[in-house]
């Protein structure tokens, strides 16, 4: 489109501009970008690495091995330092071994009643302690059956904050059969999860 737009002027040619617009000037700098370019040590955050197009997936490589970037037209921009890379992925398709082999491995569980209670707790102020100790006890005896989908923690604090907002203070087997499809997003889990509701952990 520039080209064209260059062609139809009169003022200067296509082969004049070029080099100008081919240039640092009129370079879009994104995160990956602005992480290698940036003059104090940063922390780089890849979030849900597995949902990234494959074309993606080659530029990482190129960062995580080299730690530069090759700009088509302009050259390679290398890193003034290396940026501490954290890559997270929910395994919802297969990193390439090639990527895989250039990082560290760290597998994180869902969080302890404990933890997940606390975690309810931040997220949803307005939720007494008894009633997030509740949802945590609800979601570990989910989690403990076979399903598509745990569910996430995410959507445990969704579930948290639509409780409140049905001014719900106890989870009685009712309630959690009506609002459980705020965990569950397959209906065979559903299903599954309604046969053994009653007695799971944390239901009154």
């Amino acid at each position: 489109l520039l080209r064209i737009q260059a062609e139809r002027g009169q003022s200067q040619h296509w082969d004049d501009i070029n080099d100008d617009i081919f240039s640092d000037e009129f370079l879009l700098t994104r995160p990956l970008l602005e992480a290698i370019r940036a003059d104090d040590p940063v922390v780089l955050l890849i979030d849900e690495v597995d949902r990234v197009e494959v074309e993606t997936e080659a530029l990482l490589l190129e960062i995580l091995s080299d730690y530069q970037v090759s700009i088509p037209e302009l050259g390679t921009i290398e890193a003034k330092q290396i940026p501490l890379v954290f890559l997270t992925s929910n395994n919802t398709r297969e990193l390439s071994e090639a990527l895989k082999r250039r990082c560290l491995y760290l597998h994180i569980d869902y969080p302890d009643i404990d933890r997940a209670k606390q975690i309810v707790l931040t997220r949803v102020p307005d939720i007494t302690e008894n009633l997030a100790d509740q949802v945590s006890r609800v979601v570990r005896s989910i989690r403990q059956i076979e399903l598509k989908k745990a569910p996430s923690v995410s959507e445990t604090i969704d579930w948290a904050r639509t409780l409140v907002l049905l001014g719900v203070e106890k989870i009685d087997e009712q309630t959690a059969a009506e609002t459980i499809n705020i965990l569950l997003k397959y209906q065979s889990d559903i299903n599954k999860t309604l046969k053994d509701l009653g007695s799971a952990d944390g239901v009154s």
